[in-house]
C-alpha cells in the first residue's frame, strides 16, 4: 500500500482475463474504488451494451470514447480500473494509465476461449460470429487478437501469468 501512495491500477488483458473479476477484488482489498471502462463508455454514450456500440457506430468511435474515459480516470487517486480488452492498442491510453500502475493479466489463449465459449459471444462484439463449435471460433479470433495486443500488453508495469 505504501508503495502505490494512491496510485491507480489498470488491469489489461484479452478479454475474458478477469479483469473485472479481480478487479472487483483488488479494489476491495486495498480499499480502492473499482471502474469498468466498459461501462463507463456505454454510459457516456448512453447505450447498454459495447456490442451495441459497436453495431450502431463504430470500433473506432468506441476507442475514442474509451480513450476518453481513460483520460478522465487518470487524474483521480485510489481506483482499480478494468480496461477493454482493446485499450493497450492506443498508444494514448498507455500515456494515461502509466500515471498509475499497469497490471498486466495474462491468461492462455485455450483457457480465454474455454471461458467465452462457456458464457457466450453474444457481448463481446469482436468475438460474435455464428459457430457451431463456439471454442473453436473463440480460439481463432483470440489467436488473431493476441497477435496484435500481446506486445502492447507487455508495456504493463507487471504481469501476472
Amino acid at each position: 500500500m505504501f508503495h502505490l501512495n494512491g496510485r491507480c491500477i489498470y488491469l489489461v488483458g484479452m478479454m475474458g482475463s478477469g479483469k473485472s473479476t479481480v478487479g472487483k477484488i483488488l479494489a476491495e482489498v486495498l480499499g480502492y474504488s473499482f471502474f469498468d471502462s466498459d461501462n463507463l463508455v456505454e454510459q457516456a454514450v448512453g447505450m447498454s451494451s459495447v456490442a451495441q456500440i459497436f453495431k450502431i457506430h463504430s470500433e473506432a468511435f468506441f476507442r475514442e470514447n474509451e480513450s476518453n474515459v481513460l483520460r478522465d480516470l487518470s487524474s483521480m487517486r485510489r481506483l482499480v480500473v478494468a480496461t477493454g480488452g482493446g485499450a493497450v492498442i492506443r498508444p494514448i491510453n498507455w500515456n494515461y494509465m502509466k500515471k498509475g500502475l499497469s497490471v498486466w493479466l495474462d491468461v492462455p489463449l485455450d483457457a480465454l476461449a474455454k471461458r467465452i465459449a462457456q458464457v457466450g459471444t453474444a457481448s463481446r462484439p469482436l468475438l460474435d460470429q455464428p459457430s457451431d463449435d463456439p471454442y473453436t471460433a473463440a480460439f481463432t479470433k483470440l489467436s488473431m487478437l493476441a497477435e496484435q495486443r500481446v506486445e502492447a500488453c507487455a508495456n504493463a508495469d507487471a504481469r501476472v501469468s
